[in-house]
């Protein structure tokens, strides 16, 4: 009687292999670059909106130039992002 211990599986595993498959990728990179996708197509609007706003107030952009910016950049994400206005995107960030 054999007994196996079963590895357990990552929920991507056919993914990671077509990545090592068809890129110079190795197994751990591609199952990092797997997770970094996941979370950025996981992340909400609001932490979205946030972390977008922080990166371009330090690239030296002003709110004036952000928030329409923002608008336009939900618009185009993966997932949808319901319409927010310009009043809605200033709230998620300071409140």
């Amino acid at each position: 009687m054999s007994s196996s211990v079963s590895t357990p599986r990552h929920p991507y595993e056919d993914l990671i292999a077509h990545l090592t498959r068809t890129s110079p990728l190795g197994p751990g990179e591609a199952a990092r670059v797997v997770a970094d996708v996941l979370a950025y197509f996981s992340e909400s609007t609001e932490e979205f909106v946030r972390r977008r706003h922080g990166e371009l107030k330090t690239k030296g952009f002003t709110n004036d130039e952000i928030f329409p910016r923002i608008a336009g950049e939900l618009r185009s994400r993966r997932v949808a992002a319901p319409e927010l206005s310009l009043r809605q995107l200033r709230r998620i960030v300071y409140g």
